[in-house]
């Protein structure tokens, strides 16, 4: 190619009023052409200079082009030749009839392992995270921003290097003295501060749980129904969650699942998702004694316990615990805000320096800066506060959400968990296509999960909506309730 007939080449490609800069068109377009094979391996490029001046442009900008194909192996300079493109060509190309091509796995038509191919099936995060009727998503918009800005910008002046490098350990101990304080008052843990481990949340929580402390195939007792990520993250591990019953007092094994003891049990004791049951001291003293007998693991989720609103928060089942069986899980992400990603684990003290170990070789942490403002958020006395502010505001929207209900139907619905949370759930008949009711909420922009998708036992699940309300402004409760009365009648025939 003469350089006459490669500038016309150029030309073409290059558009200088498009805002890109040339130097990066004119390198995208040789890259493109030797990867096509337009310019061939030993094409010799025109000098610098003279390119430059058939495109009638700068030489810097044909250098920067020339230098960085260079860098990446493209072109090459021979002493006293000149430049040319290099043979990027392997040495041999295999026939495709010689290749054992690999087929997409059962299951998969995207090539994903059979795990993967089951994770995104049964996946349920949901694409929508704010509005009505969202679960499980505080109001972020009451949060006080200018507070946590002034904290945060403390840090920043100070400029620590020690903060801007990887964690080690369980995280920042100020902060993990803080959460220890906390639970020690409000949730009657027994803990130090050598016992919090900071981890990004629940799921990361149970991810390092998991894998510290059982095998592949060992099974793990889940609440059925429970909430979807508990049981999604155990089957990622190769983990076995075995469904067992909720009654009124919470999670309920029968003989049969007494025979066979599993590695964990997995519980919210002081809410359970997502019916809203307390598990009642028998109950607890069973599963902690079962416990013990049997070397299992109780791993107790507290995901929202702070929002009552009949009664204190109640104590937790880790505090019971004489034999040190429980891990206590629960995250900032109800309590504040859920973008925070900042969670915490209460392991036995047997436990505290492996999983503070297995904490930095597997995940690496960080964010210390972030866990030194959240840790003087609460030590000054912030997060005490915030948290009554958003329990008023939170029981006023449950109202104004359970007077929607009875305006709608009177007492024809039940209603679970109204007292306690960021939800309740709305019971239906049992002939009710609650999947379909949800599909038809969406497509007039209303969020209503299914609860008979929290089952994993179809023959068990109960048909009914998941109904979130901390993050929906007053004034909408109620109008975006009449519409989904309206859908509620079509699918479940309830009367007016």
């Amino acid at each position: 190619m003469r350089v006459a007939a490669l500038s016309d080449f150029l030309l073409q490609r290059i558009d200088r009023n498009c805002g890109k800069p040339v130097n990066r068109q004119l390198y995208q377009v040789v890259r493109e052409a030797i990867l096509s094979r337009v310019m061939p391996a030993g094409l010799q490029l025109p000098s610098s200079r003279d390119l430059a001046r058939e495109l009638k442009i700068s030489r810097n900008t044909v250098t920067y082009a020339y230098e960085q194909l260079m860098a990446e192996g493209y072109l090459e300079t021979r002493t006293g030749a000149g430049t040319f493109v290099t043979d990027t060509v392997p040495d041999q190309i295999p026939e495709v009839d010689d290749i054992d091509i690999k087929r997409p796995r059962q299951g998969s038509d995207l090539g994903l392992s059979e795990r993967g191919a089951q994770l995104v099936k049964h996946a349920g995060a949901y694409k929508f995270q704010w509005g009505a009727f969202m679960p499980g998503v505080p109001d972020v918009t009451a949060f006080p921003n200018k507070v946590w800005s002034r904290l945060q910008n403390k840090y920043w002046r100070r400029s620590r290097s020690d903060m801007l490098t990887y964690a080690h350990g369980g995280g920042y101990l100020p902060l993990r003295e803080a959460i220890a304080e906390y639970l020690r008052v409000a949730r009657s843990v027994n803990c130090s501060a050598e016992q919090i481990i900071v981890t990004s949340g629940i799921h990361q929580s149970i991810d390092l749980a998991s894998k510290l402390l059982a095998d592949v195939n060992d099974r793990a007792w889940v609440e059925d129904p429970c909430y979807w990520g508990t049981r999604n993250v155990l089957t990622s591990l190769n983990l076995k969650p075995t469904p067992i019953a909720v009654d009124d007092e919470g999670i309920s094994p029968v003989a049969a699942d007494l025979r066979h003891p599993p590695r964990f049990i997995f519980v919210t004791p002081s809410h359970q998702y997502p019916l809203g049951q307390v598990m009642s001291l028998s109950r607890r003293r069973m599963l902690l004694e079962y416990a013990a007998v049997h070397s299992i693991w109780i791993i107790e989720d507290d995901y929202d316990s702070e929002f009552r609103y009949a009664s204190r928060p109640l104590a937790s089942l880790q505090g019971m615990d004489t034999h040190d069986r429980v891990l206590y899980i629960g995250s900032f992400s109800k309590t504040l805000f859920p973008g925070l990603r900042t969670g915490f684990i209460v392991v036995p003290p047997a436990l505290a320096e492996a999983f503070a170990t297995g904490l930095s070789d597997l995940y690496r942490g960080g964010q210390l800066f972030t866990q030194a403002v959240l840790a003087d958020f609460m030590t000054e006395g912030h997060f005490a506060s915030h948290i009554r502010r958003m329990r008023v505001l939170y029981a006023e929207r449950l109202n104004l959400l359970r007077e929607s209900i009875t305006r709608n139907f009177g007492d024809a619905l039940p209603i679970s968990g109204d007292d306690a949370g960021l939800h309740l759930a709305l019971l239906l008949p049992d002939d009710c296509d609650d999947v379909a009711l949800g599909r038809a909420a969406q497509a007039q922009g209303i969020i209503a999960r299914s609860l008979s998708g929290y089952y994993m036992k179809p023959s068990r699940a109960k048909k009914g909506l998941i109904l979130g309300y901390a993050c929906v402004p007053d004034e909408l409760i109620g109008p975006t309730f009449d519409r989904l009365a309206a859908l509620i009648r079509k699918h479940a025939n309830c009367p007016s």
